[in-house]
């Protein structure tokens, strides 16, 4: 693994989100791994790994479209001298039974952010480019035609962590969206490691430069943290401001935007919290594993976020790696403190910072075939068990959802 992605994990990703150098293991795609071609039919160094992602568990089938969104009312954060910022989004949301087969399942990441995040080896011991990234096919139909009877569908938010693609929570996303909610995921540009726009245009992650241009200097390092979130928090108001009007026809008629939450994992958690603080729209949101203070240890104190420090009146989900809890993150005890609303705070025993994204879903196959040692899982989701830890985020995240969005009209928290 490059040294520039450990030490972006380090200081950016464990920063915003708990995470750690291994969290660079936790990426990949799917939940079992299968080598596609016999020995010798494909040229060394060449992918052999095929993966294929766990179905979701709700009732319904998926349908999926991608939307470029552009935001003209502010300036690119990341890239100086462009007045725009420009964005993916995709939205998952139950389609009409009976005529799924008709329209392709979309994949896990298209070809151009395929070979990006497999260039920048996000994966540490694991050899990217033995895995056919490409090939992994999501459970969502593109373009199938929503499901207009179980309608109006309230509305989920889904941001990734630091330098992950919108797509690296999609055991998570796609299965919320199977037990009848819409949810929309978001590419944080120049943040992400890259992001495929229409006419196979990549853009890749300036995060790794950037960091190397702190020289190490702590109160840099910090200013780096606090301008990745706030991009995000713009981005993600930015969304809610345009998903009225961006939607096809179709879906805007079953979108419930009153009934509107959002999570994310590691630095999207961050963001999730942060932005229900800054937007009263979002009815709730839940964080996976992500710190609320621009430090770069979990256990470090101060350095708060307004999030943190204010709290918030309206439900929020915490959900934390082996020994994350209201207790030992100082900035989940002072939002704890500081809120008056219901809340829950939910750590897995056995788990990691990577328990929270596709890794848990994906890594150990991955391993498996590639005969890889049992540390490199480990050290990426721990040692609980990958079907219970999904199960146990499924459930988490659909009940707290199911409770929190549940009133079409009134904002009470439950």
């Amino acid at each position: 693994m490059p040294t520039r992605r450990a030490t972006l994990l380090a200081a950016v990703a464990a920063a915003l989100a708990a995470a750690t150098p291994a969290h660079a293991a936790g990426r990949g795609t799917g939940s079992a791994a299968s080598r596609s071609a016999t020995p010798g039919s494909r040229e060394a160094g060449a992918p052999s790994v095929r993966l294929t992602l766990p179905a979701p568990g709700g009732p319904h089938v998926l349908g999926t479209v991608s939307l470029r969104l552009v935001d003209t009312s502010r300036p690119d954060p990341w890239v100086p001298g462009r007045p725009y910022r420009e964005l993916m989004v995709d939205v998952r949301y139950p389609a009409r039974p009976g005529v799924t087969r008709a329209h392709p399942r979309a994949p896990h990441m298209r070809s151009g952010a395929a070979a990006a995040f497999a260039a920048l080896n996000n994966l540490g011991e694991v050899p990217a480019d033995r895995v056919d990234w490409a090939a992994t096919l999501t459970h969502a139909h593109e373009g199938a035609p929503a499901d207009l009877r179980g309608g109006p569908y309230p509305v989920v938010l889904y941001s990734p962590g630091v330098l992950d693609p919108r797509t690296f929570g999609t055991t998570l996303t796609d299965d919320l969206a199977s037990r009848g909610h819409m949810v929309v995921t978001v590419d944080h540009t120049y943040d992400a490691t890259a992001v495929e726009f229409p006419g196979d245009r990549v853009e890749h992650t300036v995060l790794p430069a950037r960091l190397e241009a702190t020289g190490g200097d702590e109160e840099r390092i910090r200013a780096l943290l606090e301008q990745t979130v706030q991009a995000r928090v713009a981005d993600l108001r930015f969304v809610l401001d345009a998903l009225p009007s961006a939607l096809p026809k179709e879906l805007r008629r079953v979108a419930d935007l009153s009934r509107t939450g959002m999570f994310g994992h590691s630095a999207g958690g961050f963001a999730a919290l942060q932005t229900m603080h800054d937007d009263r729209r979002l009815r709730a949101a839940a964080d996976l594993d992500g710190v609320l203070a621009y430090v770069q240890e979990p256990g470090d104190p101060g350095h708060y976020s307004t999030v943190a420090r204010n709290g918030l009146d309206r439900p929020f989900l915490l959900m934390g790696k082996d020994g994350n809890d209201l207790a030992t993150v100082p900035s989940w005890g002072a939002l704890a403190r500081n809120s008056g609303a219901w809340h829950r705070c939910v750590t897995l025993p056995g788990s990691a910072h990577g328990t929270y994204s596709d890794a848990v879903a994906v890594l150990p196959r991955i391993a498996r075939a590639l005969d890889l040692p049992r540390g490199v899982v480990t050290a990426v989701i721990g040692t609980i068990s990958p079907a219970r830890a999904v199960v146990t985020q499924r459930d988490h995240l659909a009940a707290f959802f199911a409770r929190s969005l549940r009133d079409p009209v009134s904002p009470a928290a439950p």
